[in-house]
Protein backbone atom coordinates (compact mmCIF):
# COMPACT_ATOMS: atom_id res chain seq x y z
CA UNK A 1 0.00 0.00 0.00
CA UNK A 2 1.16 3.83 -0.56
CA UNK A 3 0.38 6.65 1.75
CA UNK A 4 -1.35 9.40 0.21
CA UNK A 5 0.55 12.02 2.92
CA UNK A 6 2.95 13.52 0.53
CA UNK A 7 6.71 14.15 2.18
CA UNK A 8 6.88 16.58 4.37
CA UNK A 9 9.07 19.75 3.23
CA UNK A 10 9.72 22.18 5.59
CA UNK A 11 8.41 25.70 4.08
CA UNK A 12 11.87 27.73 5.83
CA UNK A 13 15.46 25.96 5.43
CA UNK A 14 18.74 27.34 4.84
CA UNK A 15 18.21 26.47 1.04
CA UNK A 16 15.06 28.27 0.49
CA UNK A 17 16.71 31.07 2.83
CA UNK A 18 19.30 31.07 -0.32
CA UNK A 19 22.49 29.52 1.74
CA UNK A 20 23.91 26.15 0.59
CA UNK A 21 25.48 24.19 3.04
CA UNK A 22 26.91 21.60 1.41
CA UNK A 23 28.86 23.93 -1.30
CA UNK A 24 30.03 26.00 1.59
CA UNK A 25 31.16 22.84 3.19
CA UNK A 26 33.23 22.19 -0.53
CA UNK A 27 34.54 25.50 -0.34
CA UNK A 28 35.87 25.22 3.37
CA UNK A 29 37.67 22.24 2.19
CA UNK A 30 39.34 24.04 -0.38
CA UNK A 31 40.03 26.04 2.16
CA UNK A 32 42.01 24.08 4.21
CA UNK A 33 44.17 22.62 1.56
CA UNK A 34 45.47 25.73 0.90
CA UNK A 35 46.18 26.65 5.00
CA UNK A 36 47.93 23.40 5.25
CA UNK A 37 51.05 24.81 2.74
CA UNK A 38 51.71 27.86 5.31
CA UNK A 39 51.74 25.96 8.52
CA UNK A 40 54.82 25.25 9.90
CA UNK A 41 55.79 23.54 13.78
CA UNK A 42 54.94 26.58 15.58
CA UNK A 43 50.70 25.77 14.75
CA UNK A 44 49.66 23.05 16.77
CA UNK A 45 46.28 22.41 15.61
CA UNK A 46 43.60 24.55 13.26
CA UNK A 47 40.49 23.94 12.19
CA UNK A 48 38.62 23.80 15.59
CA UNK A 49 36.85 26.21 17.30
CA UNK A 50 40.44 28.07 18.02
CA UNK A 51 43.84 27.67 16.23
CA UNK A 52 46.86 26.93 18.43
CA UNK A 53 50.26 28.82 18.30
CA UNK A 54 52.98 28.06 19.84
CA UNK A 55 54.79 31.14 21.18
CA UNK A 56 58.47 30.18 21.58
CA UNK A 57 62.15 31.15 21.54
CA UNK A 58 61.51 34.86 23.01
CA UNK A 59 63.40 36.37 26.26
CA UNK A 60 60.82 39.13 26.71
CA UNK A 61 58.04 38.74 23.95
CA UNK A 62 55.13 41.63 23.32
CA UNK A 63 52.62 40.62 20.69
CA UNK A 64 51.44 43.34 18.08
CA UNK A 65 47.89 43.20 16.33
CA UNK A 66 46.27 44.78 13.57
CA UNK A 67 43.07 44.35 11.80
CA UNK A 68 42.20 45.81 8.32
CA UNK A 69 40.37 45.29 5.01
CA UNK A 70 41.02 45.63 0.88
CA UNK A 71 38.38 48.63 0.69
CA UNK A 72 37.13 49.41 -2.51
CA UNK A 73 40.01 47.73 -4.61
CA UNK A 74 37.79 44.86 -4.44
CA UNK A 75 35.33 45.62 -7.18
CA UNK A 76 38.14 46.16 -9.33
CA UNK A 77 39.55 42.80 -8.58
CA UNK A 78 36.07 41.02 -9.00
CA UNK A 79 35.35 42.61 -12.58
CA UNK A 80 38.33 41.99 -14.05
CA UNK A 81 38.48 38.37 -12.26
CA UNK A 82 41.67 38.90 -10.73
CA UNK A 83 40.65 37.79 -6.91
CA UNK A 84 44.36 36.30 -6.20
CA UNK A 85 46.34 39.16 -6.02
CA UNK A 86 43.83 41.24 -2.85
CA UNK A 87 45.08 37.91 -1.16
CA UNK A 88 48.35 39.57 -1.61
CA UNK A 89 46.93 42.92 -0.79
CA UNK A 90 45.85 42.23 2.62
CA UNK A 91 48.34 39.78 4.36
CA UNK A 92 50.91 42.43 3.59
CA UNK A 93 48.82 45.27 4.15
CA UNK A 94 48.52 43.84 7.74
CA UNK A 95 52.50 42.93 7.83
CA UNK A 96 52.95 46.72 7.50
CA UNK A 97 50.83 47.62 10.15
CA UNK A 98 52.33 45.64 12.74
CA UNK A 99 55.86 46.96 11.19
CA UNK A 100 55.37 50.08 12.40
CA UNK A 101 55.92 48.34 16.37
CA UNK A 102 58.81 46.60 15.22
CA UNK A 103 57.21 43.36 15.11
CA UNK A 104 57.78 40.44 12.47
CA UNK A 105 54.56 38.28 11.29
CA UNK A 106 53.45 35.03 13.06
CA UNK A 107 49.92 33.81 11.89
CA UNK A 108 46.91 35.68 9.79
CA UNK A 109 43.50 34.76 9.81
CA UNK A 110 40.71 36.45 7.14
CA UNK A 111 36.88 37.07 6.65
CA UNK A 112 35.45 36.96 3.34
CA UNK A 113 31.41 37.11 2.63
CA UNK A 114 29.53 37.50 -0.64
CA UNK A 115 26.23 36.78 -1.14
CA UNK A 116 26.54 33.49 -3.10
CA UNK A 117 29.46 31.06 -1.98
CA UNK A 118 31.44 31.42 -5.50
CA UNK A 119 33.99 28.21 -5.10
CA UNK A 120 35.93 29.46 -7.79
CA UNK A 121 36.28 32.81 -6.58
CA UNK A 122 36.63 31.98 -3.39
CA UNK A 123 39.64 29.25 -4.21
CA UNK A 124 41.52 32.66 -6.06
CA UNK A 125 41.15 34.60 -2.64
CA UNK A 126 42.28 32.04 -0.64
CA UNK A 127 45.84 31.31 -2.89
CA UNK A 128 46.23 35.01 -3.00
CA UNK A 129 46.35 34.85 0.58
CA UNK A 130 48.11 31.79 0.93
CA UNK A 131 50.77 32.98 -1.29
CA UNK A 132 51.66 35.59 0.29
CA UNK A 133 51.69 34.22 3.61
CA UNK A 134 54.13 31.47 2.43
CA UNK A 135 56.65 34.15 1.14
CA UNK A 136 56.68 35.74 4.22
CA UNK A 137 56.50 33.44 6.25
CA UNK A 138 52.99 33.73 7.97
CA UNK A 139 51.48 30.81 9.15
CA UNK A 140 47.35 30.90 8.12
CA UNK A 141 45.81 29.50 10.51
CA UNK A 142 41.49 30.02 10.20
CA UNK A 143 39.11 32.89 9.25
CA UNK A 144 35.49 32.42 8.26
CA UNK A 145 34.32 32.26 5.07
CA UNK A 146 30.29 33.86 4.93
CA UNK A 147 27.33 33.07 2.69
CA UNK A 148 25.02 36.07 3.31
CA UNK A 149 22.21 36.37 0.86
CA UNK A 150 20.30 39.58 0.04
CA UNK A 151 23.39 41.72 1.74
CA UNK A 152 25.93 42.00 -0.92
CA UNK A 153 25.91 42.74 -4.60
CA UNK A 154 26.19 39.50 -6.55
CA UNK A 155 29.94 38.80 -7.96
CA UNK A 156 31.05 41.06 -5.39
CA UNK A 157 32.63 40.52 -1.72
CA UNK A 158 34.46 41.70 1.52
CA UNK A 159 38.05 40.69 2.65
CA UNK A 160 39.47 41.56 5.82
CA UNK A 161 42.28 40.40 7.78
CA UNK A 162 43.65 39.76 10.93
CA UNK A 163 47.38 39.25 11.80
CA UNK A 164 49.37 38.88 15.16
CA UNK A 165 52.91 40.04 15.14
CA UNK A 166 56.09 39.59 18.03
CA UNK A 167 58.66 41.92 18.99
CA UNK A 168 61.23 41.84 22.03
CA UNK A 169 60.41 44.50 24.59
CA UNK A 170 63.66 45.83 24.04
CA UNK A 171 63.43 46.21 20.78
CA UNK A 172 60.01 48.19 20.43
CA UNK A 173 59.50 50.98 17.90
CA UNK A 174 56.90 53.65 19.33
CA UNK A 175 58.40 56.92 18.08
CA UNK A 176 58.85 58.32 21.64
CA UNK A 177 62.82 58.95 20.92
CA UNK A 178 61.98 60.91 17.84
CA UNK A 179 63.92 64.50 18.64
CA UNK A 180 64.69 67.82 16.57
CA UNK A 181 67.05 67.40 13.71
CA UNK A 182 66.08 63.01 12.56
CA UNK A 183 66.14 62.11 9.15
CA UNK A 184 63.27 61.58 7.61
CA UNK A 185 63.20 58.82 4.62
CA UNK A 186 60.47 58.03 2.53
CA UNK A 187 60.20 54.33 0.90
CA UNK A 188 58.44 54.07 -2.59
CA UNK A 189 55.05 52.17 -2.94
CA UNK A 190 53.97 49.83 -5.84
CA UNK A 191 51.36 51.78 -6.62
CA UNK A 192 48.15 52.41 -4.30
CA UNK A 193 48.47 49.46 -2.62
CA UNK A 194 45.01 49.07 -0.97
CA UNK A 195 43.85 53.48 -0.41
CA UNK A 196 42.62 55.82 -2.83
CA UNK A 197 40.38 53.50 -4.95
CA UNK A 198 37.10 55.12 -4.38
CA UNK A 199 38.97 58.38 -5.85
CA UNK A 200 40.55 56.21 -8.60
CA UNK A 201 37.22 55.24 -9.59
CA UNK A 202 35.73 58.45 -9.64
CA UNK A 203 38.58 60.24 -11.67
CA UNK A 204 38.25 57.14 -14.43
CA UNK A 205 34.86 56.82 -14.53
CA UNK A 206 35.05 53.32 -14.06
CA UNK A 207 31.51 52.46 -12.21
CA UNK A 208 30.29 53.54 -14.87
CA UNK A 209 31.85 51.97 -17.73
CA UNK A 210 34.04 49.57 -16.41
CA UNK A 211 36.13 48.95 -19.72
CA UNK A 212 38.27 51.94 -18.71
CA UNK A 213 40.01 48.95 -16.60
CA UNK A 214 41.45 47.74 -20.08
CA UNK A 215 42.59 51.02 -21.66
CA UNK A 216 46.65 50.69 -22.32
CA UNK A 217 48.41 53.20 -20.98
CA UNK A 218 51.84 53.50 -22.95
CA UNK A 219 53.35 55.31 -19.74
CA UNK A 220 52.67 52.16 -17.73
CA UNK A 221 53.71 50.09 -20.41
CA UNK A 222 50.21 48.39 -19.02
CA UNK A 223 46.31 48.53 -19.13
CA UNK A 224 44.93 50.91 -16.01
CA UNK A 225 43.19 48.20 -14.76
CA UNK A 226 46.63 46.08 -13.90
CA UNK A 227 48.20 49.19 -12.19
CA UNK A 228 45.33 49.31 -10.17
CA UNK A 229 46.03 45.89 -9.16
CA UNK A 230 49.54 46.19 -8.45
CA UNK A 231 49.65 44.52 -5.19
CA UNK A 232 50.51 46.28 -1.51
CA UNK A 233 54.46 45.93 -0.66
CA UNK A 234 55.44 44.07 2.30
CA UNK A 235 58.50 46.03 4.03
CA UNK A 236 59.76 43.90 6.41
CA UNK A 237 62.23 42.14 4.78
CA UNK A 238 63.84 45.75 3.33
CA UNK A 239 63.86 47.44 6.60
CA UNK A 240 64.42 44.05 8.48
CA UNK A 241 68.19 44.54 8.90
CA UNK A 242 67.93 48.04 10.01
CA UNK A 243 65.10 48.03 12.26
CA UNK A 244 67.52 48.44 15.45
CA UNK A 245 68.36 52.25 13.94
CA UNK A 246 64.97 53.28 13.25
CA UNK A 247 63.29 55.04 15.67
CA UNK A 248 59.25 55.34 14.19
CA UNK A 249 57.81 53.57 11.09
CA UNK A 250 54.44 55.49 9.67
CA UNK A 251 52.25 52.92 7.31
CA UNK A 252 50.85 55.87 4.75
CA UNK A 253 47.82 54.33 4.20
CA UNK A 254 44.24 56.33 4.42
CA UNK A 255 44.88 59.85 5.18
CA UNK A 256 48.40 60.02 3.60
CA UNK A 257 51.40 61.67 5.29
CA UNK A 258 49.16 64.31 6.75
CA UNK A 259 47.28 61.68 8.28
CA UNK A 260 50.06 59.14 9.08
CA UNK A 261 53.31 60.44 9.71
CA UNK A 262 51.89 62.88 13.26
CA UNK A 263 50.72 59.49 14.56
CA UNK A 264 54.46 58.83 15.59
CA UNK A 265 55.58 61.73 16.43
CA UNK A 266 56.18 62.85 20.23
CA UNK A 267 54.00 66.45 21.48
CA UNK A 268 55.22 69.76 20.50
CA UNK A 269 57.27 67.59 17.01
CA UNK A 270 56.58 68.37 13.36
CA UNK A 271 57.72 66.94 10.31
Amino acid sequence: MKSDRKQHRPAHSYATAGVNIENADSVKARIQQSLGTTLDGRTLGVGSFGSLFHLKGYEDPVLVSSCDGVGTKLKIAAWLGRNHSVGYDIVNHCINDILCSGAMPLFFLDYVAMDRLDSAQVADIVSGLAGACRENGVALIGGETAEMPGFYTKGLYDLVGFIVGVVERRNMIDGRSIEVGDVLLGLPSSGLHTNGYSLARSVFDIDRDPRQLDRYFTELGRTLGEELLEPHRPYHRLLGPSLGNIKGLAHITGGGFVGNVPRILPAGLAA
